[in-house]
């Protein structure tokens, strides 16, 4: 059976960003010696698909494995691929606006426009995308998810997400689920400040949690990455946003909505987890928490060689976990 990314158990559990469009020779000294299971590309680090590709390569090669190289290629606000060297897509609420008038014709355009950006990821060599976006609209959703979402409906998100999840793993490209158990409830940006979210516990399940749920039971559930949501849900964790909180994973994401593929951290430098440390303490807390994966993402080398100093190799479920979801099946979309 083939695999959609290599697992190296002498990997750390962590994702980094990087600086440029080429490898500098510090970061090859620091990814040689740190070995990060992967990497995260920006705009900073993409100008044309041939050079994207010869930099997944370089990484590739320095890794030794096909590591996972991940992107936020979203469509609309959030495209790190981008004219006029790539395609522009629409944004997720476009799509959602569809289904709500016919689900068929949503589905029919989602379609289309997921196979066509990953066409474009596998041309560069990406074989991780970070979307489906699947938070549920509220009216206090801040604009930082706004159009990025599909609906204020539950089971359009639901629908919509998982089509999208099928679409990418039929074609050999990881999704990563995003942002678990929910952000649309927030009314804060979490790149800025920490949102809470004090809805009910029945209320989240039933709205919130829907499209992680139904895709986590699904048949495609253990292949699907989640990233998880850097909010504070009162109802569970009064203290801690989800990303750091035992509770959350292992009550909430674990166990009511039943996700268990790979979970990977929000980015550790975003302001939300500020005043809980630095994003190596926050590195080292996601995982001891439950998160498999830590992400750091500004490539910024002093954090990411303290991070390293905390950040431990892979074992134990999130190892297991990892080579359960890399196996490649080819699944009908």
């Amino acid at each position: 059976m083939s695999t959609l990314y290599d697992v190296d158990a002498n990997a750390r559990a962590v994702v980094f960003g990087l600086s440029g469009t080429s490898l500098n020779d510090a970061e090859r000294a620091f990814f040689q010696e740190a070995n990060p299971f992967g990497y995260i590309l920006f705009k900073r680090n993409v100008e044309t698909p041939d050079q994207v590709r010869a930099l997944c390569d370089s990484l590739r090669d320095l890794s030794g494995r096909n590591c996972p190289i991940l992107i936020d290629q979203e469509g609309g606000r959030v495209q790190r691929l981008n004219t006029p060297n790539w395609r522009a897509y629409p944004d997720a609420r476009s799509f959602g606006e569809k289904a709500e008038r016919s689900l068929d014709e949503g589905l029919e355009a989602l379609r289309f426009n997921s196979l066509q950006m990953i066409e474009d990821l596998k041309i560069c060599g990406i074989n991780v995308n970070c979307t489906p976006v699947a938070d549920v609209l509220a009216p206090e959703t801040h604009d930082v998810i706004g159009d990025r979402a599909f609906s204020s409906r539950a089971d359009i998100v639901s629908r919509m997400a998982l089509s999208v999840c099928r679409h990418y793993l039929a074609s050999g490209v990881v999704p990563i689920m995003k942002h678990i158990p929910g952000h649309g409830r927030a009314a804060a940006d979490s790149h800025l400040e920490l949102p809470v979210v004090d809805a009910e516990a029945q209320s989240l399940q039933a709205i919130d949690f829907k499209p992680f749920a139904d895709i986590a039971a699904s048949e495609i559930g253990a292949q699907v990455w989640a990233m998880s949501a850097h909010v504070i849900y009162s109802a569970f964790d009064a203290e801690k946003p989800a990303t750091i909180s035992a509770s959350v994973i292992e009550d909430v994401i674990r166990g009511t909505i039943g996700f268990n593929g790979v979970l990977i951290s929000d980015d550790l430098d975003m302001k939300a987890l500020a005043s809980f440390g630095d994003p190596a303490e926050m590195a080292a807390e996601s995982l001891q928490a439950g998160c498999d994966l830590a992400l750091h993402c500004s490539g910024n080398m002093d954090v990411m060689a303290k991070i390293a100093e905390k950040t431990p190799k892979l074992a134990g479920s999130a190892l297991k976990r990892l080579q359960s979801a890399s196996e490649f099946r080819k699944l009908a979309a």
